[in-house]
């Protein structure tokens, strides 16, 4: 196998094992779902990974993922703070 096909589902596992303690762990009694950003940065990460072919795309949905994450982690810290 490729070691691009081997990076990938590595990522994968390891994106389901995150899924599972975040579904199999819970803090409190009620169930926080995921807020809309949230959603879409995570669609977008996945997506990049799927684009191992091209490179370009795939370091771009990856990036776009990334600064939708922190721009809605940033968000929700400034929501605690009022």
């Amino acid at each position: 196998m490729p070691a691009g096909t081997i990076f990938l589902i590595i990522s994968i596992l390891a994106l389901v094992t995150i899924v599972a303690f975040v579904f199999l762990i819970r803090r409190t009694p009620e169930r926080k779902r995921l807020s809309p950003l949230t959603g879409i940065a995570f669609a977008f990460i996945i997506s990049g990974m799927l684009f191992e072919n091209n490179r370009l795309i795939g370091y771009i949905l990856l990036g776009v993922g990334i600064i939708i994450a922190v721009v809605d982690i940033i968000l929700k810290a400034q929501h605690k703070e009022e």
